[in-house]
């Protein structure tokens, strides 16, 4: 599952999704687990964006002696059930995350690469998300948040990624026409009317390696490289 992302710059959520950042922070480009990033939540109709930490469960919020856990990612098969999520899912804490791209291992090569999925045209977008909220000892609220996923083994392009012989799962793609629905849906079954895939041709992937000192074997496939999925192949 998607363990870090690309998030959009300040500008991006007030041109792009026309909805000015709340508060004065900063936060990184690429966003990893715990890490503090913009979501979109809705409030009186109307779109909000906050900080929260990537994660519904950081761990600065685990009771001391409580081992860390992941929940940088929440299956729509169990969000409903399981406990650092049922509560949240029920009160439909429905969030966007944008971002212009997100990370995902692929294996044809033998070994495992990291690649970058997006937009066909390179433009930002979002993925549906789950929200909640702490209240803070000075008396405010921070929020954390999970990304939604849904199983990918037919999907032309999100199938490609993972370890070989693993369910291969995804991240939901809103279409832009979709997110205020999305936001203002209050009814968790009527959400899942939202959890589907995006369109396989309107999507890119291309080998992006962390930058290290080592030298990518597969000289077929060059770091930077963007690709369309060709639905024609076998992959």
């Amino acid at each position: 599952m998607c363990v870090n992302y690309l998030s959009v710059s300040r500008q991006v959520l007030e041109t792009t999704f026309e909805t000015p950042i709340q508060g004065e922070f900063e936060w990184k480009t690429e966003t990893w687990k715990d890490y503090p990033a913009p979501i979109i939540i809705g409030q009186d109709g109307r779109r909000k964006s906050v900080r929260g930490l990537y994660s519904m469960v950081p761990k600065i919020k685990l009771p001391p002696g409580v081992k860390p856990y992941s929940t940088m990612n929440a299956r729509v098969e169990t969000v409903g059930s399981l406990r650092s999520y049922a509560k949240y899912w029920r009160e439909c804490r429905l969030c966007l995350i944008p971002m212009t791209g997100f990370f995902e291992p692929n294996y044809e090569s033998g070994a495992p690469v990291r690649w970058c999925i997006g937009m066909a045209d390179e433009s930002p977008f979002a993925v549906a998300g789950l929200y909640r909220t702490w209240a803070e000892p000075n008396g405010t609220e921070s929020f954390s948040f999970t990304q939604l996923t849904i199983n990918a083994d037919d999907h032309p392009l999100m199938h490609r990624f993972h370890k070989p012989g693993d369910e291969k799962r995804s991240l939901v793609i809103v279409p832009t026409d979709a997110y205020d629905d999305w936001l203002e849906c209050r009814d968790p079954e009527l959400a899942k009317a939202f959890l589907h895939h995006y369109p396989a041709d309107r999507m890119m992937a291309y080998p992006a390696p962390k930058r290290t000192k080592n030298i990518i074997k597969d000289s077929s496939v060059q770091q930077g490289q963007k690709i369309t999925p060709n639905l024609d192949l076998p992959f």
